[in-house]
């Protein structure tokens, strides 16, 4: 368990805004080709950060997606029309082709056809194992010469926010072998959302206890909180992926002690695996309960992400455990569909007397790019992450817009300002205190929510406006209510080095085994007695190699 003060923050913050004022706008005339990296970059390349190719580099990938998440996006969008690639070929003369496109739900498994029969895109998006996977058999491009080259000061900025330390775990012999992009540790607490409207209807308090909640999604469930004279609506917000990273499970494990996936500390200090633990045993059982009382959707298990989203739209779910971001994504929407609707944020409840603790990860890696071995522009890509911090300056705050064709959740790679959002509430605030007419910011996420906050306050915004004010501005919304956990107990999953090796060879089979035996215990179908036979299997199967490889690098980090 841990404490941290937002001091760190703030000074990391302050650093980076530093580092942006004093090298922004740096650029330099073509240099001649250097011996660095694992080939020589042609001297006719520009180092100018936004310096247009002559003539046009393709850079292919490949994807795997949902929807737009911006309402407002033309319904004739794909991944392969989106604006921003249009944008990058006009500004760069950099064109993007798919090799394919697949459903998020298809891409892992087609994506592991392709590394099998060696079919890969010149850039790649990739997890932890992948990047090993790739680094031990020699497949990626080195990027060392065309990162220090070509990263526009702002990339630089973001990318070693935090003195290098991300960056540095991709270098290796001295090479550099991925661009990371990483932010704010705290984005990944877990808070609840709830029906507000639904709490007022039945004249129902925000829960303050897991007791207290489960009344509260027993009576969503049982007493028509929409008003439509049918049993049509259930509890909590669930689907099949337990551990996943929206309108999971997550937030109740964490309520209840336990910490599945994660590497944590026990009382000797040693390292565990949070889904082994009694803790996480005694939190499926009650979730259990609570699926044979019909709280949770009776099909979750056969539910993904998506469609789980679908039931939040159409209001037939009251409570959600998540993340600070949902204003803006999808309850926004539930509000187009019921402008009725409202929902308030709420920190994880108590269980037998003890505050709900949040997960925090030690490092929030948020994508890993890669290079093919063997692709003759390496710099490109970085060139293509150039362009995607350019274009979130607020000159383009009018062309960069969803309406337009713009989607950046179909955009890689595109790194961050690790701390935008704490640099947005700060200074939204202030200039929201002030009676501000304008914000002097070169943060575009304080520019955007000011704006929004603005028309939301003033009663002429839409649902998009009041989703951004919720979201990123309002001292009771998300980030208001995840900024306070800082001060609170909370505890660290410890691990954030590269995938071990058994890890990468073992990790993918014991997921599986844990998520389908998760899943039984909740549904009923396996008695919560055959937790303890899992464990010792876990161990048996590589496990236990996998812990032994993670206090080594514990000791050693």
């Amino acid at each position: 368990m841990n404490k941290r003060t937002f001091k760190q923050l703030i000074v990391g913050t302050l650093l980076l805004s530093l580092a942006l004022s004093v090298i922004a706008g740096c650029a330099s005339k073509p240099v001649a080709s250097s011996d660095t990296g694992s080939k020589s970059i042609a001297s006719d390349i520009g180092t100018d950060p936004m310096w247009k190719y002559p003539e046009t580099v393709k850079v292919t990938q490949v994807i795997g997606h949902g929807k737009a998440e911006d309402p407002k996006t033309p319904s004739d969008i794909t991944p392969a029309t989106n604006a921003y690639y249009q944008k990058l070929k006009e500004m760069l003369n950099i064109e993007v082709e798919y090799l394919w496109m697949v459903p998020s739900d298809q891409y892992e498994q087609k994506f592991s056809l392709a590394v099998a029969s060696g079919d890969l895109p010149d850039l790649m998006t990739i997890g932890f194992e992948q990047y090993e996977k790739f680094k031990d058999e020699d497949q990626l491009e080195d990027l060392s010469e065309a990162y220090e080259k070509y990263a526009s000061p702002d990339l630089k900025a973001y990318v070693e926010a935090d003195g290098g330390k991300t960056l540095d775990m991709f270098r290796e012999d001295g090479k550099l072998l991925a661009l990371p992009s990483f932010e704010d540790p705290f984005m990944s607490a877990q808070i609840m959302w709830l029906r507000k409207d639904w709490l007022e209807k039945l004249n129902l308090e925000v829960p303050k206890t897991l007791e207290d909640l489960e009344k509260v999604a027993e009576a969503f469930t049982t007493q028509d909180p929409d008003g439509n004279g049918k049993a049509d609506t259930y509890g909590l917000a669930l689907h099949k992926d337990l551990i996943s990273w929206g309108f999971d499970a997550r937030g109740f494990f964490y309520t209840m002690g336990a910490y599945p996936k994660a590497w944590i500390k026990d009382k000797d200090g040693n390292l565990v695996a949070g889904e082994t633990k009694p803790e996480t045993k005694a939190a499926l059982e009650r979730l259990n309960q609570w699926y044979s009382k019909g709280l949770l959707d009776k099909e979750f298990a056969f539910k993904d992400m998506d469609k789980v989203v679908e039931d939040i739209v159409a209001g037939k779910v009251g409570i959600a455990f998540g993340e600070w971001w949902y204003p803006g994504w999808p309850l926004n929407m539930n509000r187009d569909q019921d402008p009725n609707a409202d929902w308030v944020a709420a920190v994880l409840p108590s269980f037998n007397g003890k505050e709900g603790e949040t997960l925090v990860p030690s490092q929030r890696m948020s994508r890993i790019y890669v290079v093919r071995k063997g692709y003759e522009h390496p710099e490109a890509v970085i060139k293509m992450a150039n362009f995607y911090t350019e274009m979130q300056k607020k000159e383009y705050a009018e062309d960069v817009k969803a309406e337009n064709g713009y989607v950046y959740n179909w955009y890689d790679p595109r790194v961050y300002n690790p701390y935008d959002f704490e640099q947005a509430f700060t200074e939204v605030n202030a200039a929201l205190d002030n009676k501000q007419e304008e914000i002097d910011s070169v943060n575009p996420t304080s520019v955007q929510a000011f704006k929004s906050s603005k028309k939301y306050l003033f009663g002429e915004g839409d649902n998009s406006d009041w989703g951004i004010y919720m979201r990123s501005i309002a001292k009771d919304g998300g980030w208001g209510i995840t900024r306070t956990l800082r001060d609170k107990a909370y505890v660290v999953d410890e691990f954030y080095g590269t995938a071990t090796e058994t890890m990468t060879e073992k990790k993918t089979s014991l997921n599986k085994m844990t998520d389908e035996l998760f899943t039984k215990i909740i549904m009923g179908s396996t008695p919560s007695s055959e937790f303890d036979k899992y464990v010792e299997s876990w161990k048996k199967l590589g496990g236990q190699d996998i812990t032994d490889e993670v206090n080594e690098w514990y000791k050693n980090k």
